[in-house]
């Protein structure tokens, strides 16, 4: 358990709440199991948590529109901020860092087409000073390799695919096929016909994607 501080900043006013990290992210996510009685340590809400400055329920109740407890240290979880520790922003940045090594030893290969052991791979991404965020791997897989080439001749196998998806379903299915997307036509009957080159590792994860977005009626042709 690390406790640390929730707050937030209402019409020029501070509010904070002692929380437990992990429990509080969990509950400010809304996923499944989490309960506002684990998230939260405290039985006050306070102007500045350090000094035991309890906040008052009249301004509470001006600037959250309530005085509830539970309430008010809803909207402070959900809408203010969660403060990270140093330990586990770090742990969050070395899970990021093991997703992009996993993707990389599964995905990509030097110019003989020859795999990387994942101590070259990890070797070249600090020399390279790579900055992985915290998104998606496939989101960012592109500036990674860019800065990774600089240091390592490296590349992924992709899959090149033209798909043909239909005019009712682009709105939905454009964001889909953007990330990957190297071509795109607009066809006079509004279909969108689009080229992606997609990591060969995510190529069914891409198709299952795709589908959902457009209830299966997308066309999809593999191009050498």
């Amino acid at each position: 358990m690390k406790n640390t501080t929730a707050r937030i900043v209402k019409g020029g006013k501070r509010f904070e709440i002692l929380v437990d990290e992990a429990e509080a992210i969990r509950f400010r996510r809304g996923e499944p199991g989490s309960s506002f009685n684990a998230a939260v340590l405290t039985d006050a809400v306070f102007y500045n948590l350090k000094s035991g400055e309890h906040a008052s329920a009249d301004d509470m109740e001006v600037k959250f529109g309530t005085n509830e407890f539970e309430a008010v240290c809803t909207k402070i979880i959900k809408e203010g901020e969660v403060v990270r520790t140093t330990e586990s922003r770090k742990e969050d940045q070395n899970k990021q860092y093991k997703q992009v090594v996993d993707f990389l030893v599964k995905n990509a290969v030097s110019p003989e087409g020859r795999p990387y052991p994942e101590n070259t791979i990890m070797k070249a991404l600090s020399e390279a000073h790579v900055n992985v965020k915290n998104k998606p791997v496939e989101s960012q897989i592109t500036e990674i390799m860019d800065q990774l080439s600089k240091i390592l001749p490296i590349k992924i196998e992709t899959k090149k695919v033209k798909l043909i998806i239909p005019a009712q379903h682009t709105g939905k299915a454009y964001g889909t096929a953007k990330e990957f997307m190297k071509e795109e036509n607009w066809m006079n009957n509004g279909d969108l016909e689009a080229i992606v080159e997609v990591p060969a590792g995510l190529i069914m994860d891409f198709y299952d994607k795709i589908n959902d977005a457009t209830s299966g009626s997308v066309l999809s042709e593999e191009l050498k």
